[in-house]
């Protein structure tokens, strides 16, 4: 992605502030702009800005973000329908328009032992959904063995780039870039990874991509899986015993899976009974860890059996 694409991205998150705090946010350099990763607002503090190398303030927004401008974000990245994106809400973060995830810290509402709204906001994290073409080049070819994609499960830390990283693989395998072109079927629960708007994908995920989005991981794969004749699944953060019961009937069933987790790699994920589960029962075949070293993301390719 250019630096101009990447800022216009960036511009299009920092849309999503009331405008007191957009033009500041608008004040950054394009290079800045292009760079930044989240843009987070706490009550009581200025807001500022997250980079590759850590948060920083954003010059210009020294007045303290009040609880009404929290509510103003909500307002507008809701097009003041807050309702309308209540059962996200729930789940402490909601997905907009071009892909772009507002994480929420508030005040729990809760119902028969489960969190149903977020009321008193105290903070939010804007973060900046962006594209990176061709980013999957770098591992693509290490993900095939006898001229067939391997089940591959993608680990980084929260904002490691992890659902970037998808998003290309799907991209790749779904054009033909640089291998054969196969059918995906994505289930996009949060909308951060192809984006959809009236139909249409405003994120690139490619020209053989069947997308279900805004319904949990688990019914998305089943549904895609007995409904589309996918030869490739694709779902971000893999969280749930129901997302490993619908991989594995998917893997029985011989389709390819692309997925991600949150994690540190191979040792962490053992450590954790879901994610043991998984790569106990071989269902998938690569992992690729990425890590951050300085302001650059490192790519490690393993193959698990």
């Amino acid at each position: 992605m250019t630096q101009q694409k990447a800022a216009e991205r960036y511009l299009e998150a920092a849309a999503l502030l009331p405008p007191r705090l957009r033009e500041a946010a608008e004040r950054l350099c394009q290079a800045d702009q292009a760079r930044a990763e989240e843009l987070r607002l706490r009550a009581g503090r200025p807001m500022t800005a997250t980079f590759p190398e850590g948060e920083r303030p954003v010059p210009g927004a020294t007045e303290a973000v009040t609880c009404k401008d929290l509510e103003l974000v909500l307002e507008i990245a809701t097009h003041a329908s807050v309702h309308t994106a209540q059962a996200q809400l729930s789940n402490g973060f909601f997905t907009v328009d071009g892909g772009h995830r507002i994480g929420i810290c508030g005040s729990g509402v809760m119902q028969d032992g489960q969190v149903r709204n977020l009321r008193q906001i105290s903070s939010l994290a804007i973060r900046v959904a962006r594209e990176v073409p061709g980013v999957a080049r770098l591992i693509l070819d290490r993900l095939w063995r006898d001229d067939m994609l391997q089940s591959t499960l993608v680990v980084s830390p929260p904002g490691g780039g992890k659902t970037t990283l998808l998003r290309d693989l799907i991209r790749s395998v779904s054009d033909g870039d640089g291998c054969p072109a196969l059918r995906v079927g994505l289930a996009d629960e949060r909308g951060e990874v192809a984006a959809m708007c009236n139909g249409v994908p405003q994120l690139t995920v490619g020209s053989h991509t069947d997308i279900m989005s805004g319904c949990p991981k688990e019914k998305a794969l089943l549904m895609l899986l007995r409904g589309l004749n996918p030869q490739v699944l694709a779902a971000d953060e893999i969280t749930a015993p129901e997302d490993c019961a619908a991989l594995e009937l998917a893997a029985n069933c011989g389709v390819v899976l692309l997925c991600t987790a949150h994690g540190i790699g191979l040792e962490d994920l053992n450590t954790r009974p879901l994610y043991r589960g998984l790569l106990g029962r071989q269902i998938f075949r690569r992992l690729v860890v990425i890590r951050r070293e300085g302001l650059a993301r490192r790519y490690q390719v393993t193959e698990l059996c």
